[in-house]
């Protein structure tokens, strides 16, 4: 496995900077965003598609420091029920696609996005219950009319360039749950697969461990983001785990995110890497930084600080029997 970063922590410096710090952390690899919620401040793939010379230098800002791209990051809700609001998260998820296949980047990360609940609406409309009834009619003709059509072309669209798509299992979208991921990967084909990001199983009362053994078993861990979560044990009990306060409101949340090692020791996360490498994951840790608690250099350097010695393997030493 190799060690990597989300670069939309550093947005606020141009690229070569970024990369600089990145190289200088003793990374291997660089997730880009590219579109949707996380902007493209790194990586604009119109003008890349457009200038095959652009393309080409880009490319070398990576490999003269030792650096890869690891994947390309459009987050977004191409299921909007507002047609354009709907129209140009597909548009730059497709061209991330197109991009991504020119980079030769093997992943796609992304939300499964939300319909509504009609053509008419205007609105997302996540149900979180089957009763009473009209919650599960609304949740099932969201999936046959909405999720699984859309996402079976744009997943055939992504293997026929070799592509695979991350959906990040998130809160407030159709794809939130390794039960629901496997529930479109079976429906929508193999290219189709899971950014796990153990800091929404947390909040989700989801062990992270079992998540990776559900979706490895089933050969649909594609990526994997490395935050943290930490469960306030008096707020949860008073607003619960769908804690709707704003992500500001530090002291009265149910829950909130925090860099690697400081929601979880550790041996939590030895765990979770030995459980990767037990399913067969073989790819990059994407480190995240959206603790409201750290800044961004202090969380980014814990982060690498805890992940970095867990990801080194010695070679096996000879047996004192053979």
């Amino acid at each position: 496995m190799k060690l990597g970063v989300f670069s939309v922590l550093l947005q606020q410096l141009p690229l070569e900077e970024a990369l600089d710090i990145i190289a200088s952390k003793g990374l291997d690899a660089v997730e880009l965003g590219t579109g949707g919620y996380p902007g493209n401040h790194h990586c604009k793939p119109d003008e890349l598609l457009a200038d095959a010379g652009k393309l080409k230098a880009f490319k070398q800002q990576f490999e003269s420091r030792g650096l890869s791209i690891s994947a390309l990051s459009c987050h977004g809700n191409p299921l909007h029920p507002q047609k354009a609001v709907a129209r140009q998260y597909h548009d730059e998820f497709m061209k991330t696609l197109d991009l991504a296949e020119r980079l030769e980047v093997p992943v796609v990360v992304g939300f499964s996005g939300c319909p509504g609940d009609s053509d008419d609406a205007k609105y997302p409309n996540w149900p979180v219950a089957p009763w009473p009834n009209e919650y599960g009619e609304l949740l099932a003709w969201q999936w046959e009319q909405k999720v699984i059509p859309y996402w079976k072309e744009t997943g055939r669209y992504a293997q026929d360039r070799g592509l695979k798509i991350a959906l990040e299992m998130h809160g407030g979208f159709s794809v939130h749950t390794p039960a629901t991921l496997l529930k479109l990967r079976d429906a929508a084909g193999e290219a189709i697969g899971a950014n796990l990001d153990p800091s929404h199983m947390w909040w989700q009362g989801i062990d992270p461990l079992q998540a990776i053994q559900i979706l490895g078993r089933a050969g649909a861990l594609h990526y994997f983001h490395a935050k943290d979560t930490v469960i306030d044990p008096v707020n949860v009990n008073r607003y619960g785990v769908t804690d709707m306060q704003p992500y500001t409101a530090l002291l009265d949340r149910a829950w909130n995110f925090r860099s690697v090692g400081y929601g979880h020791d550790s041996k939590t996360w030895a765990d979770l890497i030995s459980t990767l490498r037990l399913v067969g994951y073989d790819y990059v840790i994407s480190i995240e930084h959206e603790d409201g608690l750290m800044s961004v250099g202090e969380g980014f350097s814990k982060a690498v600080d805890t992940l970095k010695p867990l990801l080194i393997r010695e070679p096996a030493a000879e047996m004192w029997w053979v």
